[in-house]
């Protein structure tokens, strides 16, 4: 469906959350390094609680190597509040990869300028500098499964019987 990737992501709970949220939308996750924890972190499998093993999950050692591998010109989304496009404005499609920065810096300057039509921001009120990571991966994954019709998942809830 979708990739996940994190450029050096720094907090463990926030990476253990959002790969909890990979496994329930069936998203794979990339970690590009450096990481500011130890991928046996207590706080980052406690988040992550029992979901590891239905998780794809792979490391790379920059955004460079992820974007020589798998980057086609329109088939990724870099999420920065350094965007005039609104990430529910953007155009998903089955395949996309949704790019997110470090907690602290967010994705590189240079990035975003040589991908500024594919850089996309979640509005927010005020002057606040942004929402944490975890949240951000989830509007924008969802946003993203809502455009492409949920495929394949439970839409109709559980209804206890009377």
């Amino acid at each position: 469906m979708f990739t996940i990737v994190l450029v050096e992501p720094e907090i463990p709970q926030n990476a253990g959350n959002i790969a909890r949220t990979c496994a329930v939308t069936g998203s794979d996750l990339i970690m590009v390094r450096p990481l500011g924890f130890d991928v046996s972190d207590k706080y980052l499998k406690r988040a992550g609680l029992d979901y590891w093993d239905k998780l794809n999950i792979t490391y790379y050692d920059s955004i460079e190597e992820v974007m020589d591998k798998f980057y086609k010109g329109d088939n990724f989304w870099f999420f920065s509040t350094k965007s005039k496009i609104i990430h529910s404005d953007a155009k998903f499609k089955d395949g996309d990869f949704l790019v997110f920065g470090k907690e602290t810096k967010g994705l590189p300057e240079s990035l975003l300028k040589a991908h500024y039509d594919e850089c996309v921001r979640i509005p927010m009120i005020g002057d606040l500098r942004s929402l944490n990571l975890s949240n951000s991966v989830a509007i924008g994954i969802y946003e993203a499964l809502r455009q492409t019709g949920y495929d394949g998942f439970n839409t109709q809830g559980f209804i206890p019987e009377r």
